[in-house]
């Protein structure tokens, strides 16, 4: 397909939380996904994938048109699918089996919060029933959610987000009806998104038979809930703090205190094997028996935003996903300007006709053609106040004219529209 005619002038970069210098303190929470029993998906990809976004997607194999000067591909990524795209214009840089159809663990808890988060006021508080918290898989990562207590629908993002805990999807999903309906809402919004490679089962991702989705589709995901301000917020915050227990004393006094939770996507957290990366601002990672590692982030770089999404490396070292995305990262910094797209990341079906259901991002005013017009760029925070109970101690938040600074250096700009459809209308 020909290449996508980049746009006059992006003013579009994502948001972080700042990165604190605290440790993790023990709280009651499993792993996240911890791999439930089931069989491992074929090595092979199919020979006829779909074409969504550009034919060339739908090929086996690795899909890259370099031009002079472009670095070559990283030979040591061994992921059965990747693709690395440029989150604004949407141009696919490079892929390796886009659209092959595989599990994609917690990466689909992107399609659920896309899904659900305009649904709740942050504030909205919540009394846990036993009801719901049933039927959460075997091994499930859990926040540590506790029957009859309440939590705020903020509280249960941040169990989503940070500890990818399948107990706050549960919550949410009750909340809104019940899992049945809330699967089947994802998989209408999956389809809106043209994400047509994705079954929605559960709405966590954990291993269930014909739960699929594709490098390609993670990717569209990601790129829809990024526009949306509470989901830029979320997926950047490094550390928070969260409820715990209600508990009383001898003399029947009545205290709840809270405990820390850590991010699990170790580009925001870095780990012993591997550094945090440079302008990471998310996205979310996963890992279960029948996905293996499966990972999605976006990172900015010189006023180059891009998002790269990894599924199920063959080589199981430690860290292997979040290597493998680095390098892939790397890559795309380098060859961006360098390369010709082999596709592109399609804009929603609603687009054509109406803003997107949702785009507007939550707190953020209505993303109208005719602001767009005018080239609007109203920068805002997207980091959780420390009132919200989401910094660390000892470390400020410094927010200058809109400005979030990291302690790692760098800094991000907020678009209020980011990135669909406004600039899709543009470009047609």
């Amino acid at each position: 397909m020909p290449a996508i005619k980049k746009t006059t002038k992006r003013s579009l970069l994502v948001t972080s939380a700042a990165l604190l210098s605290l440790s993790l303190t023990a709280a009651p929470v499993v792993a996240d996904d911890e791999p439930s029993p089931s069989t491992t998906p074929s090595a092979t990809p199919p020979a006829d994938m779909s074409t969504v976004g550009g034919a060339r997607l739908g090929l086996p194999g690795t899909q890259a048109d370099l031009g002079s000067g472009a670095p070559v591909l990283p030979k040591d990524v061994t992921a059965r699918s990747w693709i690395v795209t440029d989150a604004e214009s949407g141009d696919v840089l490079a892929s390796h089996n886009a659209h092959w159809r595989l599990p994609p663990a917690s990466t689909l808890k992107m399609l659920f919060a896309d899904t659900l988060l305009p649904k709740f006021p942050r504030t909205e508080r919540h009394k846990v029933a036993v009801a719901d918290l049933a039927d959460l898989g075997e091994g499930s990562s859990l926040v540590g959610i506790k029957e009859d207590e309440t939590y705020t629908v903020h509280d249960l993002w941040l169990g989503v987000f940070l500890r990818s805990g399948n107990d706050a999807v549960h919550v949410l999903s009750a909340m809104n009806g019940g899992v049945a309906q809330t699967v089947e809402q994802m998989q209408a919004h999956a389809e809106d998104l043209q994400a047509l490679d994705t079954h929605v089962v559960t709405p966590d991702g954990y291993d269930e038979k014909g739960q699929v989705s594709s490098a390609y589709d993670l990717s569209l995901f990601a790129r829809s809930g990024l526009q949306k301000k509470d989901f830029r917020e979320y997926c950047s915050t490094v550390r928070a703090k969260f409820p715990g227990e209600t508990k009383k004393d001898k003399k029947g006094k009545v205290s709840r205190e809270s405990f820390e939770i850590q991010n699990t996507n170790r580009l925001l957290t870095g780990d012993s094997d591997i550094s945090t990366y440079q302008g990471i601002a998310g996205v979310k990672n996963g890992n279960t028996t029948n996905a293996g590692a499966t990972f999605t982030g976006v990172a900015e770089r010189n006023g180059k935003v891009l998002l790269v999404t990894v599924m199920n490396p063959e080589k199981h070292e430690h860290n292997e996903v979040y290597k493998e995305a680095a390098q892939l990262l790397d890559w795309g910094f380098k060859a961006a300007g360098k390369v010709t797209p082999v596709g592109e990341l399609v804009p929603p079906k609603s687009a054509g006709t109406s803003t997107q259901a949702g785009s507007t991002p939550s707190g953020g005013p209505s993303s109208g053609a005719s602001a767009a017009g005018k080239g609007a760029t109203s920068p805002v925070a997207a980091s959780a106040g420390a009132k919200d109970g989401t910094s660390g101690v000892g470390t400020a938040l410094a927010v200058v004219g809109g400005l979030l600074v990291l302690l790692a250096g760098g800094a991000f700009l907020v678009n209020r529209r980011w990135p669909l459809p406004d600039l899709v209308r543009r470009r047609r």
